[in-house]
């Protein structure tokens, strides 16, 4: 348990950053001979010399990533709103899956799919320790899946490829919230069809609402001065639809126009000096690297799994794809007469910022917690390796430990309950490789290591994502509570549905 101080309600916001990776829109003809390439042995390159680097964003693949298209602020932010509870029902929330349309241009209306709606999904808030029911529908012409990314639940309810529904059926899962209070999200996992139904706009936030947040003052006035944040990149066709049999890249769809919340040339009025923000990476392969404008520094207090050991200040923050962040920024820090938005990495301007408030800032004002055992435990630190990972290659060639995606295959068991640590090996190829982001259902890992340094102070906290660069050895400390059948996969989205995946079996 940690133990939150805020005093006085002036903090900076920090969001915390390693480097910005974006793997960007190849044709396929180019990806199939650079992979011919590299299996030919033609090509060779020295990692030392590579130039431009940091322009590449270290996918050493893909060497003309689209920029995002600056937001023009013309749209005020849509907030998704909080689903609410179904009245004499034997469950206590629905969520079906939908077709849609959406209008991001004007007149044309962009085909979409949503939940409950035309794009993206309500906010799904349960409390520390509730237990609900929720009926899951799909109304798609094609299978899907509801799975709930970070929840600690049994298997049988994770939502994972071995969970389809059919179109028209529907059942209902039962979801404890059995972990500390955190920032999750819900999307669908059906084998070789993810990919596009979170392209055309399934997604959705999850918060687990608990008594850390309740006693530490911080803001928890959902769409006033805690606003989720998905950011999400997307590429139009000639027509402006989401045609993606026909814009999808296997090795990661990656677009050129920004959307957050489902919202294109977005902007937020600020009424509140003290802001928290709900970062999600929901993209298919993007990674981002998250700025302000004017540099000034921010906050992170929070990852994937909750709050952070200790707040963390910088002046950027790092997600790969299914990552999430939590922030704060005090408005009233900054210069009222300098505009101020959330940029990439290359100053486009993602999020623009109007700001509409009375200063509230108070003298003296601190961020401060204080946890009551070491993140990582000596005994945690040196427990032996028991599982070993190796991520490879590109496009269709994915692998984990030489194997594709078997739903017949359990790759791992483990017992529920033990901690053990898995090793995970980002092998690079001739071209040096790309970077994977590394998902675990059904568990919030710890970070022992990288290479075998320590985790940053913005990595000491509960993950079920990691992002792992090319030649980078990563220890997890990996412990489920609850039995089931879980997969482990690649986030960029078309590497899972091509088989970058496994599955472990928690007994």
């Amino acid at each position: 348990m940690k133990r939150i101080l805020l005093t006085g309600a002036s903090l900076l916001l920090i969001l915390a950053g390693c480097t910005n990776a974006a793997t960007d829109k190849h044709s396929e003809e180019q990806s199939k001979e650079h992979m011919q390439m590299q299996h030919d042995g033609n090509m060779d390159m020295d990692h030392e010399n590579m130039e431009d680097m940091e322009d590449m964003e270290d996918h050493m693949d893909h060497d003309d990533i689209p920029s995002l298209k600056a937001s023009k602020g013309t749209q005020e932010l849509s907030l998704p709103p909080l689903l609410k509870k179904q009245q004499g029902s034997d469950f206590d929330y629905e969520v079906v899956a939908q077709e849609g349309t959406t209008q991001f241009f004007d007149g044309t209306q962009t085909k979409t799919y949503g939940y409950n709606g035309n794009l993206l999904g309500p906010t799904v808030r349960l409390k520390e320790g509730e237990t609900v029911k929720v009926k899951v529908r799909n109304e798609l012409n094609e299978p899907t899946t509801f799975h709930w990314h970070g929840l600690e639940i049994p298997g049988s309810e994770d939502g994972g490829p071995q969970d389809e529904i059919q179109p028209g059926k529907s059942k209902i899962v039962t979801l404890k919230a059995d972990q500390p209070a955190a920032t999750l999200w819900y999307h669908p996992h059906p084998h070789e069809l993810t990919s596009k139904q979170v392209f055309k706009g399934l997604g959705g936030m999850l918060y687990v609402d608990g008594t850390d947040q309740d006693f530490a003052n911080l803001p928890k006035n959902y769409g006033v001065d805690d606003i989720p944040l998905i950011f999400q990149d997307r590429i139009f066709d000639e027509d402006q639809q989401l045609n993606y049999e026909e814009l999808m890249n296997s090795d990661g769809t990656i677009g050129d126009v920004s959307l957050v919340n489902g919202t294109l040339h977005p902007k937020l009025t600020v009424t509140q000096p003290v802001m928290r923000f709900r970062i999600l990476n929901g993209s298919n392969a993007r990674n981002y690297t998250f700025r302000l404008s004017n540099g000034a520094s921010f906050t992170q207090i929070a990852s994937d799994g909750g709050l952070l050991d200790e707040p963390v200040e910088t002046d950027e923050l790092t997600l790969s794809p299914s990552e999430r962040s939590e922030i704060l920024i005090d408005f009233s820090k900054l210069d009222s007469d300098e505009p101020v938005a959330i940029t990439d990495k290359k100053g486009n301007v993602l999020l623009p910022f109007d700001l509409d408030f009375e200063s509230k800032a108070m003298k003296n004002s601190t961020v401060s917690w204080a946890a009551d055992e070491p993140f990582l435990t000596k005994e945690e630190k040196d427990l032996p390796v028991s599982k070993e990972i190796e991520l490879f290659g590109m496009m269709d060639k994915v692998t984990i430990n030489g194997q594709k995606f078997d739903p017949n295959r359990i790759d791992f068991k483990q017992e529920k309950g033990v901690s053990e640590v898995w090793e995970i090996y980002n092998k690079p190829d001739h071209m040096g490789g790309m970077i994977h982001p590394f998902h675990i259902h059904g568990t919030q890992f710890k970070i022992i290591s990288r290479d075998g340094k320590g985790p940053a102070p913005n990595e000491q906290g509960l993950k079920d994502s990691v992002l792992i660069e090319p030649g980078e050895r990563v220890k997890l400390l990996v412990t489920f509570p609850e039995k089931g059948i879980y997969m482990y996969h690649c986030h960029i989205l078309e590497h899972e549905d091509n088989g970058m995946m496994g599955q472990v079996e928690v007994y």
